[in-house]
């Protein structure tokens, strides 16, 4: 044989074992990239808009410009995606009308990623139309995802995630304060027993954890509900709202983060990034603050002790790490 052909041979040969080479690295590196990809939960969460079409400014509550502030949360949801799903952890409107909630679901149906909702205090009526069935029907109407059959419910979002959305209003009196009823704490401790090896993401309107002390607006039962939670080996992270401020507290597998209003100061959201693997969860907290400046300062004036509502550094922007058992 020449020596031209051998080397011909040699290197056709070689151009197919490094095509060959190139494809497998492809697929080990798409592999890992979807592997990282299905492991990791994008969380947009939005509690205390206080929709009002209506109303005038109280002293401490932006309600002309609720609309504005939504709707600047939801630009900045929409150019900053993707998101698995955006999380409305209650008092999306401020006065209960079916009315006005059907007309903040136009603002949220903005969104170009899936969104859910939860009821706060303010989303339900003690005598009047708006009762539980009719704020879970008049969402259902604009958004096919809220066609649940109870006001509390689950999902899930991606596997090794499992998304639990409480209902913590007390509707047969008016008040502020919350509980998780006994019918809905026994269907909450099923949940858990079936996604025991799954990191649980709780959404209430009504804190589980205080973050700073309110005996008007804490949850009468926290404390059994909290010790539920905490039996779950896997990690819990709790999203909560109602108190308007950003703070988070973590104790060993469970992650509690509570989220600001729109309409007060801070005027900000939150994002949760949820990174989980065999051994470790990782989940970084994120605050962002809406764009209208101008309202923020003004918001901010009206107030004393701004700060406990827009919290330390630590309450804003954080990584957290939750253990893994099973």
């Amino acid at each position: 044989m020449k020596s031209g052909q051998k080397k011909k041979k040699e290197s056709f040969f070689t151009r197919i074992v490094n095509f060959v080479l190139t494809i497998l690295l492809a697929c080990a590196i798409g592999t890992q990239v979807c592997t990282a990809a299905n492991n990791n939960l994008r969380i947009a969460q939005i509690s205390d808009a206080h929709f009002s079409s209506f109303e005038e400014n109280t002293s401490y509550k932006f309600l002309k410009k609720s609309g504005a502030l939504l709707d600047d949360a939801v630009f900045q949801i929409n150019t900053s995606g993707p998101y698995d799903f955006v999380i409305f952890t209650g008092d999306l409107i401020n006065v209960p009308e079916v009315s006005e909630l059907e007309k903040v679901s136009t603002h949220i149906n903005k969104l170009l990623f899936p969104w859910y909702a939860i009821p706060g205090n303010h989303d339900i009526s003690i005598d009047g139309p708006l009762t539980k069935n009719k704020f879970l029907q008049t969402l259902a109407a604009a958004n096919e995802n809220m066609n649940q059959k109870n006001i509390y419910y689950a999902f899930t979002p991606k596997k090794g995630f499992r998304v639990i959305c409480l209902d913590s209003i007390i509707d047969y009196k008016l008040t502020a304060n919350g509980e998780i009823s006994n019918e809905e704490f026994l269907w909450l401790k099923e949940e858990l027993e079936n996604h025991e090896k799954d990191t649980v993401i709780v959404c209430t309107h009504v804190p589980i954890i205080e973050p700073y002390s309110s005996s008007n607006h804490k949850m009468q039962n926290e404390y059994e509900v909290r010790k539920l939670l905490q039996s779950h080996k896997n990690p819990v992270i709790v999203l909560q709202g109602h108190y308007h401020c950003a703070k988070t507290f973590q104790d060993e597998n469970m992650l509690v983060i509570t989220c600001p209003s729109l309409v007060t100061y801070p005027n900000a959201f939150r994002i949760i990034n949820i990174n989980t693997n065999k051994k470790r969860t990782l989940v970084d907290v994120y605050l962002k603050e809406t764009n209208l400046k101008d309202i923020q300062a003004r918001s901010k004036l009206r107030l004393f002790g701004s700060e406990r509502l827009y919290g330390d550094e630590s309450d804003r922007n954080a990584t957290f790490e939750l253990g893994r058992e099973i």
